[in-house]
Order: C-alpha cells, then sequence, then structure tokens
C-alpha cells in the first residue's frame, strides 16, 4: 500500500517503504499504457529518497514514486531484477550518489574509470565516497573465444566509447559497452547555478539535440511555475524540434549508406541535411538552434519573409527525398546487406525500455509527440515496424522524414499569432517537481527537475534516449559478424556526452 502525498503537478508523487519501491513500480508496469520513466535520488536537506518516475502514456500522466532512506543505510534492493530497464539508472546512481542496489546483476561502475574521483568531478552526494570498485569486463569462456577491445579513441572524428568484443572466429557473442569518458557534471552544474540561466547548458548535454533538450528543460521549469507558454511559441518550439528531427534522420540515412560503400547515397544526402540546417538558421538563427527555446517560450519571432523562405526550401527538399530515398529501398544489394542485421528482438526491446526509432523499429508505439503532446497529435501516427533489424531501423528514419516534412509545411502554414514568451515568475515554488518530456530525434528525453524546501533546485536529472538505447546495441549485435557493427552502431546512432551528462 502507498500513501498519497500532495499532489505537486500532472506527475503524482506518491511515498513508498524503500523496500517495497521496486514491487510497487512493478506493480504500476503490469498496467497497460504504464512504462519505466527513470530513476534516481534526490536529497532534501540531510533527508535522501530514491525516486521512480513511471509514465502512464494513456492519458499523458505519471507517478512518482518516492522512498526515503534511513541516514544510516546505503543500500537498497535492486529494481533491475523485474525492471530490467532500470539497470544503468542504479549503476549511476551508485557513483554519483553513493548508494548500492542490492542484488544489481552486473554491478560495477558506469561514469568513473579510476579509482579515485578527480577533484572537479566530485559527486552529486558530497559523501558519496571516492574509491570505486574495480572495473571487470564480463568474461564469455569457451574453446576459441578471443577478444577484440576497441577504443575509447576511435579512427574517426567520434566522441569516446569502449566496445569489448567478444568473439568466435567473426562471429559476436558479447558486446560490452563502457562509456563515462565524456562525463562533465552537467547534473550538478544545473542544480547549482542560477535557474533563469540553466537553459544554457541544460541545451548542451548533447549538441545535436539542442532544440530537444532546451524544449525538455524549459518544459520542466514551465511545470515548476505552472505556467503556459503562448500559442505561437509552442508552434515555433515543435517546427525547431521537427527541423532537428529532420536534420538528423536525412544525415543517417547517407551515414548508414557510406558504412556499406553505397556511394551514391552518401553523396547525396549530406547535401540535403544542410538543406535543413539552413532552414534551422532562418528559424532560430544558428544551424544548431542553439539559444532560441527559452522557459516561457521562444527567443525570437518567425517574420513572414522567412517563413515564405522555409516553406520553398522544404517544398525544394522534400521533392528530391522523394526521388533519392528510393534510391535505398529499391536497391537489392543495400537490402540484402541490411535486412536480418542487428536485429533486436520486440521482447528484449519492451523489456530494456528501448525508445524511439530503434523501439519503433522493434515493435514498440509509443512516441512521446502522441503520448504526452504539446498540441492536437490526432492527425499524426507514429511509424513502426517489428522484424528489429538495421532496414527496419532505417525504413523508420525513411517514414519519419516524411511525416515531419508534413508537419513542418502544417505548421509553417498554420502559425497562431500571439505573444512568443510568457514573463517568467522571479523564484521557482518550493517543494515542487517538473519533468519535461520530448521525443527528441533519437526517442524520449526526461529533464526531472526538483526543488527544495527554500525554492533551490535540490537535483536536477537528465535521461538522453541514449540511457536506454546502448543496452539494445548491445544486444543487436550478439550473433552479428565483426563487419556488422559499424552499419549495426549507425543504425542506432546513439549519443555518448548525453549518456555520459
Amino acid at each position: 500500500m502507498t500513501a498519497e502525498l500532495k499532489d505537486r503537478n500532472t506527475f503524482n508523487m506518491q511515498q513508498v517503504p524503500i523496500d517495497k519501491l521496486g514491487i510497487e513500480a512493478k506493480q504500476r508496469l503490469k498496467q497497460s499504457g504504464w512504462r519505466f520513466g527513470h530513476l534516481t535520488a534526490v536529497r532534501r536537506g540531510a533527508q535522501m529518497s530514491m525516486e521512480c518516475l513511471l509514465l502512464n502514456t494513456n492519458d499523458g500522466n505519471g507517478v512518482i514514486l518516492s522512498a526515503e532512506m534511513a541516514t544510516d543505510v546505503r543500500a537498497y534492493p535492486s529494481l533491475t531484477p523485474t525492471i530490467p530497464a532500470a539497470h544503468w539508472a542504479e549503476r549511476a546512481v551508485g557513483d554519483m550518489f553513493g548508494l548500492r542496489a542490492s542484488g544489481h546483476p552486473r554491478w560495477k561502475s558506469i561514469v568513473l574509470h579510476d579509482n579515485v574521483w578527480p577533484t572537479d568531478l566530485t559527486p552529486l552526494w558530497p559523501d558519496a565516497g571516492t574509491t570505486r570498485e574495480p572495473y571487470v569486463f564480463f568474461k564469455v569462456k569457451g574453446e576459441g573465444i578471443h577478444e577484440i577491445p576497441v577504443g575509447p579513441i576511435h579512427a574517426g572524428i567520434i566522441e569516446p566509447g569502449h566496445f569489448r568484443f567478444s568473439c568466435l572466429g567473426e562471429i559476436i557473442t558479447n558486446l560490452e559497452i563502457r562509456l563515462g569518458y565524456q562525463h562533465r557534471g552537467i547534473e550538478r552544474q544545473l542544480s547549482e547555478m542560477p535557474w533563469q540561466q540553466a537553459h544554457v547548458l541544460a541545451e548542451s548535454a548533447s549538441s545535436d539535440t539542442a532544440a530537444g533538450n532546451a524544449l525538455a528543460h524549459a518544459l520542466a521549469i514551465e511545470q515548476l511555475l505552472g505556467i503556459t507558454p503562448p500559442a505561437r511559441a509552442t508552434a515555433l518550439r515543435m517546427l525547431a524540434l521537427e527541423l532537428e528531427r529532420l536534420a538528423n534522420h536525412v544525415g543517417d540515412m547517407g551515414a548508414m549508406s557510406g558504412d556499406i560503400g553505397y556511394s551514391p547515397a552518401a553523396a547525396l544526402f549530406p547535401p540535403h541535411r544542410g538543406a535543413v540546417l539552413a532552414c534551422c538558421q532562418l528559424l532560430s538563427g544558428t544551424r544548431r538552434q542553439r539559444y532560441y527555446i527559452l522557459p516561457g517560450g521562444v527567443a525570437r519571432d518567425l517574420d513572414d519573409g522567412r517563413r515564405q523562405e522555409m516553406l520553398l526550401g522544404m517544398a525544394a527538399l522534400a521533392q528530391r527525398l522523394q526521388s533519392h530515398i528510393p534510391l535505398i529501398f529499391e536497391h537489392a544489394g543495400v537490402l540484402e546487406r541490411m535486412s536480418g542485421t542487428g536485429r533486436l528482438a520486440p521482447a528484449l526491446a519492451k523489456d530494456f525500455g528501448i525508445v524511439g526509432p530503434a523501439g519503433r523499429a522493434s515493435g514498440s508505439r509509443y512516441d512521446v509527440r502522441t503520448a504526452f503532446p504539446l498540441a492536437d497529435a490526432s492527425t499524426f501516427s507514429p511509424a513502426h515496424r517489428d522484424s528489429g533489424d538495421v532496414l527496419a531501423r532505417a525504413q523508420i528514419r525513411a517514414d519519419e522524414i516524411e511525416s515531419s516534412l508534413h508537419i513542418i509545411q502544417h505548421l509553417l502554414e498554420n502559425l497562431p499569432q500571439s505573444a512568443i514568451i510568457t514573463r517568467l515568475p522571479d523564484a521557482l515554488p518550493a517543494d515542487r517537481t517538473g519533468i519535461g518530456i520530448v521525443e527528441a530525434w533519437r526517442g524520449e528525453l526526461i529533464h526531472w527537475v526538483t526543488t527544495d524546501a527554500g525554492g533551490a533546485v535540490c537535483r536536477y536529472a537528465i535521461k538522453d534516449p541514449s540511457f536506454n538505447n546502448w543496452t539494445g546495441l548491445a544486444i543487436a549485435i550478439r550473433g552479428n559478424l565483426v563487419a556488422d557493427f559499424p552499419l549495426c552502431n549507425k543504425s542506432f546512432n546513439l549519443s555518448y556526452s548525453g549518456n555520459d551528462l
């Protein structure tokens, strides 16, 4: 049984005993439409609580299960054995707060790779402890098994991450992904800096998702404050989000083609991405749409001249893509290379909470744009496939390119007339929680902000879609050839920095 706390916002808070947290969460998740959102620890004064965010996709609502921990207790029963999607979140709490998930099946550090915290990367909980347990890679045993270590420094211009392949000949039997090299202490900085300036750092969590992170931050702050942005600002935000999605999906179509040596598509798609980024600049003033989405609205309006230029640019792009996308999906060699490669079974995708195009390629129907819509989403239907392979993930991108083009055109043609920003109060309310959920181009992105009794931010948690999906990549590559990994990896195209924070 749970004790209902005061309803702080649409995400009701419920207090549960720490030893019942996993049981209560699992009971909720058995109900249709409920999914695991995130898990973190929150410090309010001297009190530490474990908090679990569960989302109800049926009605765009949810619940936060909060379990207080005794001051002399540094362990709690792990949720992972019954909720596999919680496994990385529990490891992150272990690193950042020194709290151990007892019974976790693969307990180890997820952030720090040395045995002592550097002085400039102290954990979120000051007395969490400075030593870490030695990191031990998973060992696959058997005759003929050998390991191939790759990274963290790579040949291309990509972020650092270590991949440990256990192989039988050329067949991958297991992949362990070790990240954390990009840890910058963003969550702690967001809880310490003036909240009025925090949007600049929040949108930097992953630079290729600036609009998505800025929007999730803005929604969380607005929920805290109990304000609603003007209608025109909401439409312009949606426009920025879809432009970001379109630019990255178009870029990925070319990148996947390049990874299999299909030169025509690899050469054709980068200029299309450039055309989308040019429209991003028309809208926001920058190609990556930085400093545009703010709590309360947006930084600048869209005049009719730039609006017409964007409409013309999108129409021309749609015409080019209509002829170039079939070059990929009607090519027998491309289909043979992608079909069946890197398959992620729908059951495993569901268990580990895989989100975005990767999840919808493996049977999921979940899309934040319909579950937690910013505006009427009755005319939008998320793309989905069931095969879960590289081809399905490419097809999802193609479908979303088409839907984004339609959404962008509709928004440009039907911009409401209103102000573009609402004035914010001078202070955040005390003892409140604000949660911003956005369908970023990789999938579900969550910014979770909690204030203390004085109205200061006591916890700022970010759950990037990559935090879910790196596990999906590790599962999908099993049983494939070593040579399949670059293509499989690109079909997920995950963020290192968004995961590491």
